[in-house]
């Protein structure tokens, strides 16, 4: 609305304008014959006056023309205020509704309004505490269902003595929302179905039964796409592409994939039991986009053992199945692939570092002397990064300590980050998280990088590596490179020591050959034992001094059973060494009858950390993963932040009965 005064203002400046121009040329001429100053000065006195008076009834003009306009604007403005076309309120924080419009009054009759004014208010309030000294300019934008609508909600604010008047603006947004929905149900999701098993079940079943078998597993494929109007096309002999709408996705979440189940319980010739790696992506500005995701999720899936589906949405991974042992079928021609590989790479590089995961073990440390053995011997320099400190590797180091070779090979953070260069080879042992390794700067400082690991594969993965020896049936890490060694091209003469840290890192992980192993494991145990290992000296590094097995104790008799067959115990002591402690506590627990699962939970720094194991019964990965955890389906461990050690219990607690009603539903 225009200001009168500021209009005057601008006229007025004007006529003074002129009249100077006027007395200007009147002195002028004045100045060029002095007989009509008087003339003059009259003249100028008649226009003085004439300016006066006009002036004068111009402003009265102009005040009654701005009065008029301006009540013809706040009577359309008040018009337009009360007919409102959307639903609008004046209300006050404490609750106290100054007006509302008849829109509003029509729109929400049937609806009780009060409670979700209320529910809404106590936001505001809210927000004006975190933001008082600048609420004023800011407009809160809202989504709020009321009965079958959908509304967005425009607040603004305006101090009214000590309490704020809001005016709350009620934008029907149902249509908009609803398009939306139905055009985000309408893209495409495309997935990625992989046969776990095609190789073996090929070899088993006999010649004249495979193409019944085949088309049996198919024609399962089919029907179950057909419950969700998807298309499956078949890729190649054990893939297959499936592309459905995004609107069917929930549901099969929901399902938790029953295809999974389904397959396996086929009655297929001999018995084999068939399992799928199933890998669905909505991510992807593209439907190739979509399919080079689900292509990466499928790798994903393999990486934990197969036997599962894998969705990518939002930039997160989302897990179903996975529930059952892996079965081992890994080939000996990889194992020399990869060697031969490795030591190129070796051969290329400036040097060689190798590093493991942040509170090291004798796995991480075995794996990593049998590497930098072969590097050596390829005359290639080469440096183990340990920036770890614990009681878990303490036996060892000490006898490492008297090996003359190895004095200036185990590096730590800061000469690790000085010594590497982008020609230099980094090779990450026992984990391929990226938030897990030792020292993970280093991954930022070189290009060429090499993993080896046996964990089932978690979405934060090492990406963009060179060469990935990512076995998750394996027995441990130190198996995984004692076969690298094994088939390298050139001899390799591991001294006692780095065949007995080898073998510790086996039977470390295999709980004395106890849990997962295979063939390979017990080859490669057998290709070490002839390097002249003592069983003896190794047995003593796993060893316990009497305070340790007396903390164990006491933790392992305040264990609690819970869901029958799961032991829980805390170890609350502040101890640099509780990971340690808490991990040989739940293998004790572990022995005791009627014991499937176990876990301990003990305090490291500022997190809580949970070491979990099973006799393979319960899938101990899967229930601490919903912990930001993981590890195998017998032996795995996690890393809470930000909650005390009983909050942690009762979260896990929480998990393991989500996870006993999902294996149930």
């Amino acid at each position: 609305m225009p200001n009168n005064k500021k209009v005057w203002e601008r006229i007025t400046s004007k006529t003074k304008a002129y009249l100077v121009i006027i007395g200007i040329l009147l002195i002028i001429i004045c100045a060029l014959n002095i007989n009509y100053i008087i003339p003059a000065v009259l003249t100028y006195i008649a226009i003085l006056i004439y300016a006066y008076f006009s002036n004068k009834k111009r402003k009265a003009e102009l005040s009654e023309h701005l009065q008029d306009l301006t009540f013809h604007v706040d009577k359309t403005a008040k018009n337009t205020l009360i007919n409102s076309p959307f639903p609008l309120i004046i209300i006050e924080t404490d609750g106290n509704i100054i007006w509302k419009s008849t829109k509003f009054v029509q729109e929400f009759a049937n609806i009780d309004i009060n409670n979700i004014l209320n529910d809404l208010l106590k936001e505001i309030k809210l927000e004006i505490e975190n933001n008082e000294e600048n609420i004023e300019q800011k407009q809160i934008k809202k989504e709020i269902e009321i009965g079958n609508k959908i509304y967005e909600i425009l607040c603004k604010y305006t101090k009214s003595k000590e309490e704020y008047m809001l005016t709350l603006y009620f934008l029907d947004e149902t249509k908009s929302v609803e398009l939306e929905r139905k055009y985000n149900e309408s893209q495409i999701c495309v997935g990625v179905i992989m046969i776990d098993n095609y190789e073996e079940m090929n070899q088993r079943i006999k010649d004249e039964e495979k193409p019944g078998v085949l088309a049996k597993i198919e024609k399962t494929l089919y029907d179950w796409a057909a419950t969700f109007e998807g298309l499956i096309i078949k890729s190649e002999r054990d893939t297959f592409i499936c592309i459905f709408e995004e609107k069917y996705l929930p549901t099969l979440e929901e399902n938790k994939f029953t295809i999974l189940d389904t397959i396996k319980e086929l009655e297929l010739s001999d018995k084999i039991p068939v399992t799928l790696s199933i890998s669905i992506s909505v991510e992807g500005e593209s439907n190739y986009e979509k399919y080079k995701f689900a292509q990466a999720g499928v790798d994903i899936a393999l990486g934990r053992g197969g036997d599962q589906a894998v969705i990518r949405k939002d930039g997160k991974y989302s897990f179903f199945g996975g529930k059952t042992q892996e079965v081992e079928k890994r080939t000996k021609v990889k194992a020399r692939i990869v060697s031969h590989a490795l030591e190129e790479l070796m051969k290329e590089s400036k040097n060689v570092m190798i590093m493991g995961h942040s509170n090291s073990d004798i796995d991480a440390m075995g794996a990593s002397m049998g590497l930098y053995k072969l590097a050596t011997s390829l005359n290639v320099e080469s440096y183990i990064v340990n920036n770890s400190e614990g009681s878990s590797l303490d036996s060892f180091i000490k006898d490492l300590e008297g090996e003359k070779e190895y004095k200036d090979v185990i590096i730590n953070k800061t000469e690790a980050l000085s010594k590497i260069t982008p020609e230099t080879l980094l090779i990450v042992v026992d984990t391929h998280k990226k938030t897990y390794v030792d020292v993970p700067e280093l991954l930022d400082e070189t290009t060429k990088i090499v993993v080896i690991d046996h964990h089932r594969k978690s979405p934060d993965y090492i990406e963009n590596t060179i060469l990935d020896f990512h076995e998750v049936y394996a027995s441990s890490a130190s198996e995984l490179v004692t076969e690298i060694i094994e088939y390298a091209q050139k001899e390799i003469e591991l001294n006692t020591l780095e065949a007995e840290a080898l073998y510790a890192g086996i039977m470390m992980d295999t709980k004395n050959f106890t849990f997962k192993t295979g063939v390979r494991t017990f080859e490669a145990a057998a290709y070490l034992r002839k390097r002249g290992i003592d069983i003896i000296k190794v047995k003593k590094w796993f060893q316990s001094d009497l305070k340790t097995y007396n903390k164990i104790s006491k933790i392992v008799q305040k264990a609690e059973i819970v869901n029958d067959t799961i032991g829980i115990s805390i170890y609350d002591e502040n101890d640099k060494d509780s990971n340690i402690i808490c991990a040989k506590a739940a293998d004790e627990l572990l022995t005791i009858s009627d014991i499937t699962a176990s876990f301990v939970l003990g305090k490291l720094g500022d997190k809580i950390c949970i070491s979990g194991r099973s006799i393979g019964d319960i899938n101990v990965q899967v229930i601490l993963e919903k912990l930001g955890g993981g590890g195998h389906i017998t032996v795995a461990g996690a890393q809470v932040d930000g909650m005390t050690i009983e909050e942690v219990k009762q979260e896990l607690i929480n998990r393991i009965n989500e996870y006993f009603s999902e294996i149930t539903s």
